[in-house]
C-alpha cells in the first residue's frame, strides 16, 4: 500500500513572499560589484598615485595648480639625507601650508617615494613649490595616499563582498525556515493533524477459541 502524499499548499500562499529570495540576491550582487568597483578605482589610482616622471631635482621650482581638497602631497625619493633631511616651501594664494603626511609609500620598478609633505591650500590659484636638501634628491608631485591606502580600500572593498554574501545568506535561510513553519501552520489549519497509518491489523480469535484449552475438543 503507497503512503497518501501530503496535500500541497501553493507556493504563493506561503509567507514570507519568495520576492525575499529576488531581495537578497539583489544585495549580495549590489555589495560584490560596490566593492569591486572601489578596488579597481583605488588601484589604479594607486598605480599613478606619484608623478614620477615630472620628478625635480634640489633648488628646482614646481609651478602648479591647486584647488581646495586636492588632497596633494610632496614625495621623496628614499635615500640617506643628511642630518636636516630635506626642506621644502610653497607660495601662492591664500596661506598655503606644508603639514606632516602619513605614513605610505610608492614603488616603481627601481625606487621606492616616501611622502615628505602634505599639501594644503584655502583657495584655488598657482603655487609654486621649491624643495632642497644638503645630499642630491629627488622630489616628485602626487597623491596624499600611496600602497598602504590602498590596502585600506582593498579590505574595505573584500569586505563589502563578504557582507553582501553573508545578508544574502541570512535573508535566504529565514525565509526558508519562516515558509516551512507557515506551510505547516496552513496543513493543520486545513487539513487537521497529519493522519498516521497503523500496521497490519491484528487477527481477531472469536471469544470460544480464546477461551477453549487445546486439549478440549471444541463443540
Amino acid at each position: 500500500m503507497h503512503p497518501i502524499p501530503p496535500p500541497r499548499i501553493p507556493a504563493n500562499e506561503l509567507l514570507p513572499s519568495r520576492h525575499w529570495y529576488a531581495t537578497a540576491g539583489a544585495i549580495a550582487v549590489v555589495l560584490i560589484v560596490l566593492g569591486a568597483v572601489i578596488g579597481a578605482f583605488r588601484f589604479n589610482s594607486a598605480i599613478d598615485a606619484v608623478d614620477t616622471d615630472h620628478a625635480f631635482a634640489n633648488g628646482d621650482t614646481v609651478t602648479l595648480r591647486l584647488e581646495p581638497g586636492s588632497e596633494k602631497s610632496i614625495w621623496v625619493r628614499d635615500q640617506l639625507f643628511g642630518p636636516s633631511g630635506p626642506k621644502c616651501s610653497i607660495t601662492g594664494p591664500g596661506g598655503p601650508r606644508l603639514t606632516d603626511p602619513e605614513i605610505d609609500f610608492f614603488l616603481t620598478r627601481d625606487e621606492t617615494w616616501n611622502p615628505l609633505h602634505t599639501i594644503e591650500v584655502a583657495q584655488p590659484g598657482v603655487y609654486r613649490i621649491t624643495c632642497s636638501t644638503d645630499v642630491p634628491s629627488r622630489y616628485a608631485i602626487g597623491d596624499s595616499g600611496g600602497l598602504l591606502t590602498l590596502a585600506g580600500w582593498i579590505v574595505l572593498a573584500v569586505a563589502l563582498a563578504v557582507l553582501g554574501i553573508t545578508i544574502s545568506a541570512v535573508i535566504v535561510l529565514v525565509t526558508a525556515f519562516r515558509r516551512r513553519r507557515h506551510r505547516k501552520r496552513l496543513l493543520a489549519e486545513r487539513y487537521g493533524s497529519p493522519v498516521t497509518h497503523p500496521g497490519p491489523a491484528a487477527t481477531t480469535l472469536p471469544t470460544d477459541v480464546v477461551n477453549s484449552r487445546p486439549d478440549e475438543p471444541r463443540m
